[in-house]
């Protein structure tokens, strides 16, 4: 008997506390949009001399032209340096992966 007076009191407590089923009136508050979040995968940027060479309709052989035009680059752009040795190149970047 406790049993069932209990189930029933709990019954009747749910329904009170129940939520209504209809819309809000009244004015709403603006959604706000969300910004796009960016991409989750990005290449990475490839550089070095075949790249600059081959890229955007130019003339591989001005690459070895020393008297090229700036778009081209210049030598320090395309070679390496040994980090123990300041000033000394140890070799060309043919191909460079920027992360």
């Amino acid at each position: 008997m406790k049993t069932l007076m209990i189930a029933i009191l709990a019954a009747l407590v749910t329904t009170v506390s129940a939520q209504e089923f209809r819309a809000p009136l009244g004015p709403q508050k603006p959604v706000r949009a969300m910004a796009t979040p960016p991409p989750l995968l990005q290449r990475p940027a490839v550089e070095g001399v075949i790249p600059r060479g081959f890229s955007d309709g130019r003339n591989p052989f001005q690459m070895l032209n020393p008297w090229a035009p700036a778009r081209y680059g210049t030598w320090v752009d395309s070679t390496s340096f040994d980090p123990n040795h300041p000033g000394k190149w140890n070799g060309i970047k043919l191909f460079e992966i920027i992360f």
